[in-house]
């Protein structure tokens, strides 16, 4: 019989994002132009959701909607201190996206040579 979960161990909200739903999650998440700002402004350090407000001219209300979505799809990790809320990117939850497009860069490399091979044909060698 297996064992059940360990009761002392934490428990950690996080998205799954190892699946389809994951990936599309974050590709809609970072579709935003505020989303992908966000992300940029606290890539290398963790804000208050109130810091994160103060640079853009987006309504607290609105920013907190993007933290949300950004949240959901696994790309921010959120920590309690007290009232405050502090965000940290997790570029760990890109791997799915990174992976999608790594399948598909093969391909358009073989494309482009096939293109420009046909588009610049090599001449033959003349030998002497």
């Amino acid at each position: 019989m297996p064992a059940g979960p360990d009761i002392d161990s934490p428990v950690i909200d996080s998205p799954v994002i190892d699946s389809p739903a994951g990936t599309d999650a974050v590709l809609r998440a970072l579709a935003d132009p505020h989303r992908r700002d966000i992300i940029r402004l606290i890539r290398s350090n963790e804000m208050p959701a109130g810091q994160i407000a103060g640079h853009f001219t987006l309504t607290q209300q609105a920013v907190s909607q993007h933290l949300s979505v950004l949240k959901k799809a696994g790309l921010l990790e959120e920590r309690r201190e007290g009232t405050r809320r502090l965000y940290r990117f997790r570029s760990d939850a890109l791997t799915p996206v990174r992976e999608l497009l790594e399948e598909f860069w093969p391909d358009a490399l073989q494309r482009l040579k096939r293109a420009v091979e046909r588009d610049h044909p090599r001449k033959a060698a003349t030998r002497p």
